[in-house]
């Protein structure tokens, strides 16, 4: 399994960015996937999560301006967020949210940089 995450870029605060991640299977129909980030010198932490049954939870400081989703037909996973703030900057990573035969899968991670 392969994940290829992408949309990472420059913005500047208030701005809006739409990350991807495309699985080369259909990993996340039956398992769900989750957003992570990780700024420079911080640990990895959750962003968010959807279910394989749709059900979504976010991390206090994305809530309300983040929106998790996916599309089972494309393999693919998505991160809208919007208000981005420069303490959003971060590089983040895709994953599948539930162990599949005992393994995680991570994206490469693609960076976002929110800066005027």
């Amino acid at each position: 399994v392969q994940l290829q995450a992408s949309g990472g870029g420059l913005v500047q605060p208030g701005g809006s960015l739409r990350l991807s991640c495309v699985a080369s299977t259909s990993i996340f129909s039956g398992n769900g996937m989750a957003w992570y980030r990780q700024a420079p010198g911080k640990q990895r932490e959750l962003v968010a999560f959807v279910t394989s049954e749709g059900a979504t939870n976010y991390a206090d400081s994305v809530k309300g301006r983040c929106t998790i989703s996916r599309d089972n037909a494309k393999n693919t996973g998505y991160l809208q967020m919007n208000s981005l703030k420069p303490e959003d900057t971060a590089v983040y990573y895709c994953r599948n949210l539930y162990a599949s035969y005992g393994k995680y899968y991570w994206g490469q991670g693609t960076l976002v940089t929110v800066s005027s």
